[in-house]
């Protein structure tokens, strides 16, 4: 009797087991559905990121460059001796960048009527020394730089 009752059972038994324990079921196809929109969504919020950074990359290497003109051009325009008024201009980097620089005479926004008699008789004069870089933005339009400084020259030299 005992093997009878063995030999029915068996199949049913076996089954059973399979479906009785909860570990071994798979995932559904619903399950794995979310799982690829989830990671669809992280995945372009990632690309839009990494598209934005290497964006901001290029705009900062378009800055150092027009900064780095700027600075040479100032520098040229303001060791000139004798410092005179005049200006210039030109391109840098196959055209991309252009500039121009401009010497002129430096007088101060408010000027003591009392302290200017003084500073012409002086044999001295201030220079202002501007330099201005225009470079094409990743969208097209022009950007303007501009740096200046004041410079000493002599006078005589207007």
């Amino acid at each position: 009797m005992r093997p009878a009752q063995l030999s029915a059972e068996h199949p049913r038994a076996a089954g059973r087991a399979l479906r009785a324990h909860p570990c071994a079921r798979g995932f559904s196809l619903l399950e794995v559905l979310v799982a690829f929109v989830i990671l669809a969504l992280v995945g372009t919020a990632l690309f839009r990121l990494f598209s934005g950074a290497l964006t901001n990359v290029a705009a900062a290497d378009d800055y150092s460059r027009a900064v780095l003109v700027a600075e040479s051009v100032l520098a040229d325009a303001a060791s000139v001796q004798p410092l005179r008024e005049a200006s210039q201009s030109g391109t840098a980097d196959d055209g991309r960048i252009s500039w121009a620089t401009q010497v002129t005479p430096y007088t101060p926004p408010q000027v003591n009527p009392d302290a200017q008699q003084p500073a012409e008789v002086m044999a001295i004069r201030l220079f202002r020394v501007v330099a201005e870089v225009t470079f094409p933005a990743a969208n097209g339009k022009p950007r303007t730089l501009a740096l200046a400084t004041v410079r000493v020259g002599p006078r005589e030299a207007q």
